[in-house]
């Protein structure tokens, strides 16, 4: 039984040894790619002017909720308790409206991910295009990111084909 059992697991040892021979593998830096294509550039500095433009936006809004509270706070001692109750009210609600706000254009379905899901998706589909264009090419089987590859500790350059892939990209 234990001898049968050896030689079944040194026949798919053998047989995935062999396997790994026969497949081609290339790696590409991603960030590189992305570095050196021009519209990934400007849709990053569109989403960046985006980011700011709402940033000064709900930071205004959490500065007028800010005020609110500490005029509150001055002027509490001379407010009748329906007035207090109504300022305080009105205290929340803003917060509120700056938690919303924040939600609306930077949480995870916020307005900055539509955005960038828009600008950045069809450059990493051609991306991607262009990697499986010249996968079928040369016949790569795997095409690894070595920037996303924390275990990677050394490649030979004429394992990346990064450039090649900027070239399918048209990028200089």
């Amino acid at each position: 039984m234990k001898r049968t059992i050896l030689i079944v697991m040194a026949a798919v040892m053998s047989f995935g040894t062999a396997f790994a021979k026969d497949q081609s593998v290339a790696y590409i830096d991603m960030q590189y790619i992305l570095k050196n294509l021009p519209q990934y550039e400007q849709a990053n500095e569109q989403l960046t002017m985006l980011s700011k433009r709402w940033q000064k936006e709900v930071d205004a809004a959490q500065q007028e909720a800010r005020v609110m509270a500490t005029n509150y706070q001055t002027e509490q001692i001379f407010l009748s308790e329906t007035m207090r109750t109504k300022r305080e009210q009105e205290i929340v609600q803003k917060e509120q409206e700056v938690l919303e706000l924040k939600r609306k254009y930077f949480g995870q379905e916020g307005e900055l991910y539509k955005k960038r899901e828009a600008l950045i998706r069809p450059i990493q589909d051609e991306i991607y295009t262009a990697i499986q264009d010249l996968a079928n090419e040369k016949r790569i089987d795997i095409v690894k990111d070595r920037s996303a590859d924390p275990a990677l500790i050394y490649m030979s350059s004429k394992l990346d084909v990064s450039d090649q892939i900027l070239q399918k990209l048209g990028a200089k």
